[in-house]
């Protein structure tokens, strides 16, 4: 947690629960900017292959995002050349874990970066998500890259068939594959007091409409938003759930 001098705090949380699969795939963090109050990095990955070929890969994921967060400077730096270089280089580190290892490491990322003018940026790739609220209303949400996403595309399945679709884990794009993952970025704009932004695994999002998220996001604190959302899911999942993440991050006032 953070707090800058315009009369707002940044406040997080992040949750994480291995679901019903065996091993936890998933890694989440929120990174404090280590030098400059009012700025913190978000990053999730989603990793898939093998036993622990996708835990590798996400570890990879955090680890060169710590690495290039440390030497960011808020006030000089272009917050999106950071994130394009934590996707690539993500790539690259899971390409190279793969070659050492039995396993086809692969991973998602969704990450987010809000600078201390309240600037968001974000960049992902695969089907974990990135929402906006404002209040408990969906401002925006990235779009997966996913085959049943194609499907929704070109008009030959709804939202809600896409979640029940045989092939709703095939990614068209993600870290770690012989293609280069797909550049997706965007610009959230100026984060309001009221904001959140929400990154999370396909294990969460799957069980919740955006009304439910904005509401829990808006109602509760962070830590029990977060609390709250793991619980939810866990319940829907009735025992065939997989692993499942989330880092939220909410613009508040400053008490009086």
């Amino acid at each position: 947690m953070v707090t800058t001098s315009i009369a707002y705090r940044l406040n997080g949380a992040t949750g994480m629960h291995r679901g019903d699969r065996a091993y936890q795939q998933d890694q989440v963090e929120i990174i404090p900017h280590p030098r400059t109050p009012g700025c913190a990095l978000a990053v999730l990955a989603d990793g898939m292959g093998g036993k622990s070929g996708g835990r590798k890969a996400a570890d990879q994921v955090v680890m060169v995002a710590k690495q290039i967060y440390e030497r960011h400077v808020p006030t000089k730096d272009d917050p999106s050349d950071l994130l394009r270089q934590l996707l690539e280089e993500s790539h690259l580190m899971i390409k190279l874990t793969a070659l050492a290892a039995e396993e086809e490491p692969h991973s998602t990322l969704a990450a987010i970066l809000v600078s201390p003018d309240r600037r968001c940026d974000i960049v992902h790739a695969g089907d974990s998500r990135i929402y906006h609220f404002r209040g408990p209303e969906m401002v925006r949400r990235t779009v997966d890259h996913s085959f049943v996403q194609r499907l929704i595309d070109e008009g030959q399945i709804n939202e809600e068939e896409a979640n029940t679709h045989p092939q709703s884990n095939l990614l068209t794009g993600c870290l770690g594959t012989h293609q280069d993952p797909p550049l997706t970025q965007g610009h959230f704009g100026q984060l309001e007091v009221g904001d959140s932004v929400l990154a999370c695994s396909d294990g969460l999002w799957h069980y919740f409409t955006p009304k439910e998220m904005g509401a829990i996001v808006h109602t509760l604190p962070p830590r029990e938003a977060s609390e709250m959302l793991v619980s939810k899911a866990r319940q829907r999942a009735r025992g065939g759930g997989d692993n499942l993440s989330l880092a939220l991050l909410r613009i508040d006032a400053l008490s009086a």
